[in-house]
């Protein structure tokens, strides 16, 4: 069975859900992963997502800022949204696919949507930087505490953090730009090693291949500059690496009229 997984930090989904259902008429992933809907639940599309076919859903979201959703065309159960660092700010859903979902049945999917950081990387002067750094920390605690590698799992979204050399347009210019810093990349890289998981990006991609999936919309001509950061990822646990068979990132996203400043990416499985 063919299993395709796509995360994508979509910046509203109310005000981008045309992109969003055409993506799903054109590129059919069986499960979508958001980030950053911007949405309060009761307004949340729901019925758009169902008309597409995607009819089990998960979704968590504040008005204006941050929230995740899980939509998907396979039946899942054990939905879960984590408050992490003591906040219920909407930055986490997990679902486990069931018995319906065929071969895909039993594989959990985490969705995450790290906080950005703000702009000064030091966490004395900078809240949110500290607030990005205690949100790593809990993430790593959970990983020891919950062991979600045991089982067949994904996690995956908008990690805003680009952890190799490759991942950045200008590794010596982004040093110390929040989201390539060294504690950051550090902190991430090790939380993911000793937790378990692989980048699905990197074992079929390595570097120094280049890759990006968010070009800022201060850009004059985002495509002629290049000035990408790879910052949504998808990982998967050991269980999971032998059915690992492709990942795209859909760069064409980022020039649609009105797009998010973070394109599709999408891990393919044979389990």
């Amino acid at each position: 069975m063919k299993l395709k997984i796509t995360s994508w930090n979509i910046n509203s989904v109310r005000l981008r859900i045309g992109l969003v259902t055409d993506f799903l008429a054109n590129h059919a992933p069986d499960v979508l992963c958001l980030q950053e809907t911007k949405t309060p639940d009761e307004q949340y599309p729901a019925k758009a997502f169902e008309k597409a076919g995607y009819v089990h859903q998960a979704f968590i979201g504040q008005k204006g800022y941050n929230g995740v959703a899980i939509v998907s065309r396979l039946p899942f159960s054990e939905k879960d949204a984590m408050a992490m660092c003591g906040r219920n700010d909407a930055r986490h859903m997990s679902v486990v696919l069931d018995k319906g979902a065929g071969a895909a049945a039993g594989i959990a999917i985490h969705n995450f949507y790290i906080p950005a950081g703000g702009d000064i990387p030091d966490p004395a002067l900078n809240d949110k930087f500290a607030h990005k750094l205690a949100f790593l920390d809990e993430i790593g605690a959970w990983g020891i505490g919950k062991r979600p590698t045991d089982r067949p799992s994904v996690l995956l979204g908008d990690l805003n953090i680009a952890p190799y050399e490759h991942d950045v347009w200008s590794h010596k210019q982004l040093l110390d730009v929040v989201s390539h810093t060294p504690i950051e990349t550090t902190t991430l890289e090790k939380l993911r090693t000793e937790l378990g998981w692989t980048d699905a990006a990197r074992t079929l991609r390595p570097e120094p291949e280049k890759l990006y999936s968010w070009w800022s919309y201060r850009a004059a001509d985002w495509a002629a500059t290049n000035k990408g950061r790879r910052l949504d990822h998808i990982w998967l646990s050991d269980g999971l690496k032998p059915a690992l068979r492709d990942l795209t990132f859909l760069r064409e996203a980022r020039g649609w009229e009105r797009p998010s400043d973070h394109v599709p990416v999408t891990v393919e499985l044979e389990v």
